[in-house]
């Protein structure tokens, strides 16, 4: 315990000096050296230094170092025209996505060992954490701490209406300056008027961050109380977080752990402030937890199994002048990737070296490699590391290879216990935990000893050998038949077999290990499309771990799916039998899955990143893309409206509908994008393997940004073959909460595949929203459709007397598309759907109420404060409000092209929706509720958090 105590006071007084600050020298390029203060921020969440010309964004996060180096073991220092220093001043941080280094040089050795010691034991606090833990761990410093230091201008530790008001605009927060000053003076209680101390700052900004959308999800379930007692939140977490086994005990956990209240603990019931703890908490995120733990079956033969892949590892940029670096080696692995590759080369004085040949990338050592690989193979995760060894060197440098290999790795190689003759399988990754495979062409048996020729390299760059291997691979399967065997094809390739026999490249997967690589004139390292090889079940799909991007992010989603052990277990199709990809109908007779996703709201989302005016920039009109990508026939994409200027909290309240014919091989991904007249930014995203999606109420923390998500409804149905509709109910809605007219005589007609167009104009002067009702007899599922009903001028007919009608044009739904050609429909020309075509009309129409249980929908739709649409349907008939589909479906393949900036928006300016009376009414209501929450939270009280 001495010595406990000794080391805790030695790691706490290198905290004390790093928050000081060091006078360092920082090393930039071959010959510039820059003296900066360099210090720990207050919260030990960030290195800062100054001065700086970024200003706040001259920082390196804690969670971004990837490891701490002593000495002068970089690229820079190596380089470094007047290396004269002292090795003992000299350390450097590897950080970020691109695994930079920051060299610096301290004025003395402890200096220098004081900063080493307390980043090894800040980093060694976060290593166990998963990312969630992280998340709630920055949860806890924002926004609060952070966002008050930067909007602190001055420093004096107060905030002016001034300071508020920038920092209301970086946050995208479009408030009225009156709204914003009544609230500021709210809040402002001390005795120093006119600026907020950092307890009355707390207090201002959960003023205007207050949740509506969970307030109200919170009174449906409490039957307009104030806060869920136990049975309300057990009810709330079976209904729609889809839990079971939920008990009493479990819900006054809950309770205790999220509410602030203490007066709340002791009644047992959860308010406004702990429901909103408990659904931004992990529990309330949408990535199944289980899944960040190894889930599935590790006993089965490698050929069942995609692994994560790395291509030309060594490097840290482009192909042609970046740097080769052993570090990349120690991150890739440490980020989950099961097969590296290793470029070798022949060497000075007989030791071999990895870079890119026949360029001017930096050259490294092969042993250098080899001892990385052996520090930080199993560092993650126990599961058999691949090495991919593309072999250049001579017959000498080959054996000095092999003399680095056995003498480094030792027992990893050892597969003695194995038996290869034993069976034509290959071995599991749980039989072959700790070792490392070699992977790689062998020398002719008859070579000679003292030969100075003998390349073998794994990928031929060569027309000659590519066309040939492409014939033995795409006519004659059976020369593959060994499973030690492992193909390396490119990328083009791979796609030209794919395309002219997908089903005979998908029985070779399952025989032996194929590995699919970039193709060679990808010069800045840029990357394929993953999806088509994953679909034809190829095992190693490597990828460039150096370049961040979409590509990227979805091998990322593809192997979190399994604790990023590396290895993600095939689905059944792809490891036995016959399987096409490339059908239409690719699994006949088997369920498909229907993804029902309602995209609700978002928080706190910021302005794109490469926005020309950074945060001074205008708030962001954001809207949600949800994509599919999967099977080609699986892949589809849909958006939501835009909202204008609001990126704090801005509403949504669409349904997107998705059928999946393959949902076990199948990614998710959520995009934010902010809308503007010459096209659109990206702001974030978050891609989830479909199979790790929690059902019921969730946020989407979009990747890599702290606090910014978007709050969704997830409902997966199982549906077979296809769904006949024949009863159709027509209502034309007005916004008046007490006066509602239906029409079931409008004429209607279907005008392609994609709209069918109202014809008839609504018998209502006052008439603003249309929705209809497609019911299927077999299976009681209702699909519905609610949209805006517009004059010609493209205006909502919303309170205006004699409306200019013209015919309506609605983008239809999936199921509506079907049952133009479906058999059991009457044909087109017996069709009482008949009638002229009109000019197509882009849909903008209102939210939808949120998939709640039927006995409790009526009130939700009491407080929504949007137009009331009543229904009703043959008693015989059942409907599920887990079948609602309100939005178009479109069938963009993931194999064509990925760059979405040049689609054009679908929402002109003008189709802005008008505010009704019910929706003054409601937003009334809401202002009269959060007043009297206010009264009552503890999170209110003023001069405390």
């Amino acid at each position: 315990s001495v010595c406990k105590s000794s080391f805790a006071f030695a790691v706490e007084r290198c905290i004390c000096n790093m928050q000081a600050g060091s006078q360092m020298i920082k090393l930039r390029g071959k010959s510039k050296a820059l003296v900066r203060l360099f210090y720990l921020d207050e919260h030990k969440s960030c290195i800062r230094w100054r001065p700086s010309r970024k200003h706040e964004r001259a920082k390196i996060t804690i969670d971004s170092i990837h490891e701490v180096c002593e000495g002068m073991r970089t690229e820079v220092f190596r380089r470094f025209a007047n290396n004269n220093f002292d090795p003992n001043c000299c350390f450097s941080i590897y950080h970020g996505d691109h695994v930079e280094s920051l060299d610096l040089v301290s004025t003395n050795g402890e200096e220098a060992r004081t900063w080493i010691t307390g980043l090894k034991y800040l980093l060694a606090g976060i290593s166990d954490e998963d990312s969630l833990a992280k998340r709630q761990r920055t949860r806890d410093q924002y926004p609060f701490n952070c966002t008050f230091s930067e909007a602190d201008k001055n420093g004096d530790g107060n905030l002016s209406i001034g300071e508020v008001l920038q920092l209301l605009h970086k946050l995208n927060v479009n408030l009225p300056k009156q709204k914003v000053r009544e609230m500021f003076q709210e809040a402002d209680t001390d005795e120093n008027q006119g600026s907020l101390t950092f307890e009355e700052f707390c207090t201002f900004y959960k003023l205007i961050s207050t949740r509506r959308d969970l307030y109200l999800l919170m009174i449906t379930y409490s039957n307009h109380k104030e806060h869920m007692d136990l049975n309300d939140l057990q009810r709330f977490l079976e209904n729609e977080q889809k839990m079971v086994n939920v008990t009493k005990d479990y819900c006054k956990t809950i309770i205790n752990q999220f509410d602030p209240c203490s007066e709340n603990q002791t009644r047992m019931v959860l308010g406004i402030d702990g429901f909103t703890n408990y659904m931004r908490s992990p529990a309330g995120d949408v990535f199944n937890p289980e899944h960040y733990q190894v889930n599935q079956d590790m006993t089965q033969p490698l050929t069942n199994y995609y692994i994560a892949s790395s291509h030309n590892t060594y490097l840290t940029g482009d192909q042609l002048l970046s740097q080769s670096r052993v570090d990349m080696y120690a991150y890739v692995l440490q980020a989950g990737c099961r097969c590296v590759e290793v470029d070798c080369w022949d060497g000075p004085d007989g030791e071999p070296i990895v870079h890119h040949g026949y360029t001017l990338t930096s050259k490294i050592l092969f042993r250098d490699v080899v001892e990385t690989i052996n520090k930080y193979a199993f560092a993650k995760t126990q599961y058999p590391v691949i090495l991919s060894i593309e072999n250049h060197c001579t017959v000498p440098q080959q054996k000095k290879m092999a003399q680095h290999l056995m003498e480094v790795l030792q027992d990893k190689l050892d597969l003695s216990n194995i038996n290869v003759n034993e069976s034509r399988r290959l071995p599991s990754p749980e039989l072959l935990k700790g070792k490392v495979l070699v992977k790689g062409k062998k020398l002719p048996a008859n070579i000679d000893a003292e030969a100075e020729e003998g390349d073998v390299s794994d990928e031929d760059s060569g027309e000659e050998d590519e066309e040939e291997e492409d014939h033995s691979m795409s006519t004659n399967c059976r020369t593959y038949m060994c499973s030690w065997q492992v193909s390396s094809l490119n990328e083009s390739l791979t796609n030209q077999i794919l395309q002219l026999k997908p089903a005979q490249l998908v029985r070779l997967n399952q025989r032996q290990l194929l590995r699919v690589y970039p193709f060679n004139y990808r010069v800045d390292s840029s990357n394929f499309n993953p999806q088509p090889f994953w679909n034809a079940g190829c095992h190693l799909v490597a990828l460039n771990y150096q370049t961040e991007g979409r590509m990227l992010q979805l091998n990322r989603a593809k192997f979190a799916a399994n604790g990023n052990c590396g290895y993600v277990l095939k689905p059944k199709c792809l490891c036995k039998g016959a399987f096409n990809p490339m059908l239409e109908d690719p699994l006949p007779g088997h369920r498909k899955s229907q993804l029902v996703l309602k995209i609700i709201s978002g928080q706190q989302l910021p302005k794109p990143k490469d926005s020309m005016l950074g945060d001074r920039g205008e708030i962001i009109d954001p809207f949600v893309e949800v994509e599919i990508i999967g099977l080609p026939i699986d892949c589809n994409k849909q958006q939501t409206r835009v909202v204008d200027d609001n990126g704090f909290n801005p509403m949504w309240e669409e349904t997107l509908v998705f059928t999946l014919h393959m949902p076990q091989i199948a990614l998710v991904r959520f995009m934010v994008w902010d809308h503007d007249p010459i096209g659109r930014d990206f702001i974030g995203q978050r891609t989830i393997a479909f199979k790790s999606m929690m059902p019921g109420y969730r946020h989407v923390y979009l990747e890599g940004m702290e606090e910014a998500s978007i709050f969704v409804h997830v409902a997966i149905n199982d549906i077979t073959g296809k769904v006949t509709f024949y009863y159709i109910s027509f209502l034309f809605c007005i916004n008046v909460a007490t006066e509602i007219l239906t029409v079931v005589e409008g004429e209607v007609h279907f005008q392609n595949e994609n709209f069918l167009t109202i014809s008839s104009p609504p018998c209502h002067p006052r008439c603003s929203c249309l929705s209809f009702f497609i019911l299927d007899p077999s299976s009681g599922t209702l699909n519905t459709r609610t949209v805006l009903l517009r004059n010609k001028y493209g205006r909502s007919l919303d309170g205006r007397r004699n409306p200019q009608w013209q015919p309506l044009s609605i983008p239809a739904t999936p199921a509506l598309s079907r049952c133009v050609n479906d058999p059991d429909t009457p044909s087109s020309k017996d069709s009482p759907f008949k009638g002229r075509r009109s000019q197509s009309v882009p849909r903008r129409h209102p939210p939808s109420p949120p998939n709640t249980p039927h006995h409790i929908r009526k009130d939700f739709l009491n407080q929504h404060p949007l137009p009331q649409c009543s229904y009703s349907a043959p008693k015989n008939y059942l409907y599920n409000n887990h079948s609602l589909a309100e939005s178009e479906s479109s069938s963009l393949s993931s194999l064509d092209s990925l760059d979405l900036s040049t689609l054009p928006s679908r929402f002109p300016d003008n189709q802005q929706q008008t505010m009704g009376t019910l929706q003054r009414e409601m937003n009334a209501l809401f202002e009269q509720k959060m007043r009297e929450i206010r009264c009552h939270s503890p999170l209110f009280l003023r001069g405390k958090l």
